[in-house]
């Protein structure tokens, strides 16, 4: 299981010995959502910010691109990116190095998680790429590459005053 090398306090104004938010109900809570939006950066050192579908598994976050999206050529050429979502009463960004998925039983795994989260019917082709009768619009045809982000560091950023004088960033080491 991943373990949080750090996990600080960043909310303006905490108490001192404010405890960071438990990593464990973090990533639930990540894990749980449906909808994330994923930041690279293209040419020329231009953001761009787009709503994919991803799921969390074996200590990582995975999506998917049509390898010819402006996505998938960003993460080609500068394979780091943040992941967001927004859970009830917390924000979440995943920031880290992202490479695309080659093994075929990761692949496989990767599709059965799609399929139990968003009932997406995807099959493996010889590339290890998924194929699928529908896409999101915007993603172009199938095949979809797989991709791995790989937590580096996670923010937990509160919402409520609950969990707002809480707010953590996590940093994990091994990346």
């Amino acid at each position: 299981m991943l373990e949080a090398a750090e996990a600080a306090v960043i909310a303006t104004g905490a108490e001192p010995g404010t405890e960071p938010l438990p990593w464990e109900e973090v990533r639930q809570r990540f894990s749980a959502e449906r909808s994330y939006w994923l930041a690279t950066t293209g040419p020329g050192k231009r953001p761009q910010a787009r709503p994919v579908l991803a799921v969390w598994l074996r200590d990582k976050v995975y999506s998917t691109t049509s390898p010819g999206t402006a996505k998938g050529r960003n993460l080609r050429l500068c394979p780091e990116c943040s992941l967001a979502a927004r859970a009830p009463a917390i924000d979440i960004v995943v920031e880290g190095p992202t490479s695309w998925v080659s093994d075929r039983r990761v692949a496989e795994g990767v599709a059965a998680a799609y399929g139990d989260k968003y009932g997406w019917p995807v099959t493996i082709t010889e590339e290890n790429m998924f194929d699928a009768p529908y896409g999101a619009p915007t993603a172009g045809s199938p095949p979809y590459r797989v991709y791995e982000i790989v937590p580096r560091f996670v923010y937990a950023l509160g919402t409520g005053d609950d969990l707002g004088v809480r707010s953590t960033r996590f940093r994990f080491t091994g990346v």
